[in-house]
């Protein structure tokens, strides 16, 4: 299918922001009525969305104990302060270690914030994979 970039702009309305001319509502309804688009995909609609994130995969429930981690965090330092510490890889992943074994060992929760120690290995994770990224743009 076409865009309305092939369009030839004849009408008389002067767009400022493109420095482009913009077309009139039946210059568009003209172009794409000649798109000569399938009747199934006027009333079904089409969404080209194959091979792009699924968001609905996602545990959005789980999250809200990772954001209460991150909100500690933030009051406790300074929000996004995570970013600035010193020799991060190390430091984040012996954090979610000792996460990880205090809630396999000694209790679900982390006795300063009452908050889960998985919420808490996952957020130095999160840290980790951030980095990670920026490391890898770099």
């Amino acid at each position: 299918m076409g865009t309305l970039m092939n369009f030839s702009y004849q009408s008389n309305i002067y767009n400022e922001s493109t420095h482009k001319m913009k077309p009139t509502i039946r210059e568009v309804e003209e172009y794409m009525a000649s798109l000569s688009i399938p009747e199934e995909v006027k009333t079904k609609g089409l969404k080209y969305d194959s091979g792009k994130l699924n968001w609905s995969l996602m545990p959005f429930g789980a999250l809200q104990e990772v954001v209460k981690v991150l909100e500690f965090g933030s009051k406790k330092y300074a929000p996004n302060n995570w970013q600035y510490v010193d020799n991060a890889d190390e430091r984040y992943w012996n954090a979610a270690m000792r996460h990880l074994i205090a809630y396999k060992t000694e209790s679900t929760n982390d006795s300063e914030t009452g908050l889960s120690h998985l919420a808490h290995a996952i957020c130095c994770m999160l840290f980790l994979q951030h980095l990670n990224n920026e490391n890898d743009n770099k």
